[in-house]
């Protein structure tokens, strides 16, 4: 059974490259983490449901090709879900999912007994913004966080998370052990210019969780209690920062879990470390573990 799973979205990225010219890419903040996890080599999977046509079968390939755990990925005769990116700078995108499959997905139907063996399990991006599958995924991480299951979340905003979501947010965020957000994040989910005190929200609803702030190219900081470090990334040439996010929270849990004996210095930096590497590659790329360690040593606390 896998150490980490990640339950959520997977979707079809469909990029307009021209007048009448569109590219689909796999896709998914929650996918994206688990194929992050397991590029690093921790057992993984990604819990959801996708559809059982070209685009679904694309994210299968992509996830077994990346080392998830089969089982846990649902394949149904439902519509796939779909981003639509009209335009790529500035982004402006809207979604298509109608009853499409990732809502339909069934937690009962996962392996049995596969919460004895997780560590941490991931939630966040459009899942939790979607009905009914948001309920599904609240119920199954507040009974993830009864049983001594570690939760990690990011909200990862999207344009579907108005005032509907805000109460999603704030329960979320109680639950977890582990919160990342970015300053872009913060300005979405609260609606407003000042960062600092939506930071400041977001940490007065759960102040004994670990979060991971980023801000882009100015770097990250990562909050425990009273206790914060800074650190900057390393100097690299940027191909594509798409997925670092989602690589950012991946190495973080993975240094949680696999070098628990660090201080929160060095798992923020490893956390910096696994998102620049996502940033070397075109797409959504998760880099491996010797390329993070060699990043990792380029990492300076701020």
């Amino acid at each position: 059974m896998p150490r980490f799973v990640a339950a959520g979205e997977a979707l079809t990225d469909m990029l307009r490259t021209g007048t009448d010219n569109w590219s689909a890419r796999v896709g998914g903040s929650t996918w994206n983490v688990a194929r992050v996890m397991a590029r690093l080599g921790v057992p993984s999977a990604f819990a959801g449901a996708v559809s059982r046509d070209v685009f679904g079968a694309a994210l299968a390939a992509a996830g077994a090709e990346a080392g998830l755990d089969p089982r846990f990925l649902q394949q149904l005769d439902k519509s796939p879900l779909l981003a639509i990116v009209h335009q790529l700078s500035p982004p402006q995108y809207f979604f298509v999912g109608d009853d499409s499959a990732d809502l339909h997905f069934d937690a009962a139907l996962l392996p049995q007994q596969w919460q004895r063996q997780a560590q941490w399990v991931h939630f966040g991006g459009i899942s939790l913004a979607r009905q009914p599958l948001a309920g599904k995924l609240l119920a199954l991480a507040a009974e993830l966080k009864a049983a001594g299951v570690k939760i990690s979340y990011d909200p990862n905003f999207r344009v579907l998370m108005d005032g509907r979501y805000d109460a999603t947010l704030r329960r979320m965020t109680a639950l977890a052990d582990v919160v990342k957000v970015s300053d872009e994040d913060l300005r979405g989910l609260f609606r407003g210019d000042d960062v600092d005190a939506a930071f400041a929200t977001l940490r007065g609803w759960n102040p004994q969780a670990r979060y991971l702030y980023t801000e882009g190219e100015r770097g990250a900081a990562l909050y425990c209690g009273d206790a914060v470090w800074r650190a900057a990334p390393p100097h690299i040439a940027v191909a594509d920062s798409v997925g670092a996010g989602d690589a950012s929270i991946g190495g973080l849990l993975y240094s949680l879990m696999c070098r628990p004996q660090s201080d929160g210095g060095a798992h923020l930096r490893f956390a910096v470390a696994a998102g620049a590497g996502a940033c070397l590659a075109a797409g959504a790329a998760p880099p491996d573990l010797a390329l993070v360690e060699r990043l990792f040593g380029a990492c300076a606390l701020a």
